[in-house]
């Protein structure tokens, strides 16, 4: 078995030059990774305690040589920090397992091995809630992981209803969605609930705007109100999300300008995009920034589906104040260098080329807001209360007695259907 030498999960693609060409395919590199509950893979990694829900993991290894990977858990507090339990404490059965579900690309240009694991499973099961990590790595590794994904366990003890509405505020009341939410408790015996129960909300399941650890504005016969009193509650309304369509490399879909296939490698040309921040708010049917895997010719879309190197343009007559990112669940929601463009001083567009598998992927350009009260997608999307927006509220409980939050409570709600 060779050695890996791979940080997290992340693929780090060249930063392009002004003639923006992709660099070679990295063997040995984890692509397309992806964590949902079974039943669906738009979904949010949050699984009921106690229920017979499984969460299922995807992710591809370019190349054709299998490597041998382990799995293993961390417990972690409701800021995500390790909890210091005892494994022990928190799982029933092994503590580390072997991920053995694995199988070779068929018919594609670009060779990978695809894994998967659905858990819990009859090797490993989770005795309590809260706040859980999973980390993939080779064979005695374990401080090198090659996958580090989040996921929840809920109780479901504490009801959470919520009311989605525009911002209160008239500051942000064009721009901004208001989440408000009440907790029934009744089923628990909680004491001092302003100061044990801290509540998280996520806008389309994101952490890096998660608004954490709220405070109820009122308490009172088992509910907590959170009424939107001051401005935690609010957020950005972000446009609905770009998109494009490759699940087959054989036609032109809507947004694709152009696709070749050089010396066996798909190159995939979109549209040169536009700034959409002064325009105004137009619906458009998304999935909420992720992407899903598909392959129009194939039978299997983990193992049929190719990979493509697919071209963003974003003209600009003038680089902006500050680097600007393609983003999504495609670049792990992340503003770095695996997702930041470069500016073309020949074509005054930014530029970017990115390695992606078959399917239908989302994405905005975002760049580092100037202002704490401003979103990433002030400079190029634009911000509106009428977008379409998912919210995950998640209620935690830190029980005087015990040394780890508890997950009593969470729900999903959509602007569309509150």
């Amino acid at each position: 078995m060779r050695e890996i030498i791979i940080t997290i999960f992340l693929f780090l693609p060249p930063v392009l030059a002004a003639q923006n060409e992709p660099g070679d395919i990295p063997e040995g590199t984890v692509k397309s990774v992806k964590l949902h509950r079974m039943e669906w893979n738009l979904s949010y990694p949050v699984i009921s305690q106690g229920s017979d829900q499984k969460l299922i993991l995807h992710f591809d290894l370019l190349g054709q040589d299998i490597e041998t990977y382990y799995y293993s858990f961390i417990h972690c507090d409701k800021d995500w920090n390790p909890s210091g339990l005892n494994e022990s404490e928190f799982i029933t059965g092994f503590f580390e397992n072997q991920l053995d579900e694995y199988d070779m690309s068929f018919n594609t240009t670009v060779n990978y091995i695809h894994y998967s694991l659905i858990f819990p499973n009859q090797d490993i099961s989770f005795k309590i809630s809260g706040n859980y990590i999973i980390k993939v790595y080779p064979f005695g590794e374990p401080g090198n992981p090659v996958v580090v994904k989040r996921f929840m366990v809920s109780e479901n003890r504490a009801s959470v209803s919520t009311e989605l509405q525009r911002s209160k505020l008239s500051s942000q009341y064009i721009t901004g969605q208001q989440v408000d939410f009440s907790v029934d408790h009744s089923s628990l015996n909680i004491h001092d609930a302003y100061n044990t129960v801290f509540s998280t909300v996520l806008q389309n399941g994101r952490w890096d705007n998660a608004r954490r650890n709220l405070k109820p504005d009122f308490t009172g016969n088992y509910t907590l109100e959170y009424n939107g009193l001051s401005d935690m509650n609010i957020f950005p309304g972000g446009s609905e999300y770009r998109y494009f369509d490759i699940k087959s490399l054989r036609y032109q879909s809507e947004y694709i300008r152009e696709i070749e296939n050089i010396y066996g490698t798909y190159h995939v040309r979109l549209k040169q995009s536009e700034n959409r921040a002064a325009r105004q708010y137009f619906y458009l049917q998304d999935f909420n920034g992720k992407y899903y895997i598909a392959h129009q010719e194939g039978i299997d879309p983990h193992t049929d589906a190719d990979y493509a190197w697919v071209y963003f343009t974003l003209p600009t007559p003038f680089p902006v104040d500050g680097d600007v990112y393609i983003y999504g669940e495609l670049t792990g929601y992340r503003m770095d260098e695996s997702s930041r463009m470069a500016y073309n001083n020949k074509t005054h567009s930014y530029e970017r080329s990115l390695l992606l598998k078959q399917g239908w992927y989302n994405y905005m350009y975002a760049s580092p807001a100037k202002v704490e009260s401003l979103s990433v997608f002030t400079e190029f999307e634009g911000n509106h209360y009428e977008t379409e927006n998912d919210y995950l509220v998640l209620v935690y409980y830190r029980d005087p007695n015990s040394r780890y939050d508890r997950l009593i409570g969470h729900t999903i709600a959509n602007t569309l259907n509150d």
